[in-house]
């Protein structure tokens, strides 16, 4: 069997193979970090999160910070999601 020279290239319709539960990273982005660390917390709960600083902008002006989180299923990690990137102080979520 002769390999394919050119591999598809993923595709967002394709859903990934996770098991749960599961620890998931979030990076959450921003342009106050003492505001998304807040948000954060109210959206993953004070005690659950681990929130790490991961990057400042050149200009200082966005800053970016690590969530880890355990998640229980695909609905919980996709409600996460949904509620970090509806929040007023996030301006990205990945």
């Amino acid at each position: 069997m002769q390999r394919d020279p050119f591999p598809k290239p993923f595709s967002c319709k394709e859903r990934p193979d996770i098991s749960y539960p599961c620890t998931w990273l979030y990076k959450v982005i921003g342009t106050d970090e003492d505001a998304l660390r807040q948000a954060i917390q109210v959206v993953c709960g004070e005690d659950t999160a681990q929130i790490s600083r991961s990057h400042t902008s050149s200009g200082g002006k966005y800053c970016s910070l690590n969530v880890e989180i355990e998640v229980e299923s695909d609905e919980i990690r996709l409600a996460y999601y949904k509620n970090l990137t509806s929040h007023a102080v996030v301006k990205i979520v990945m």
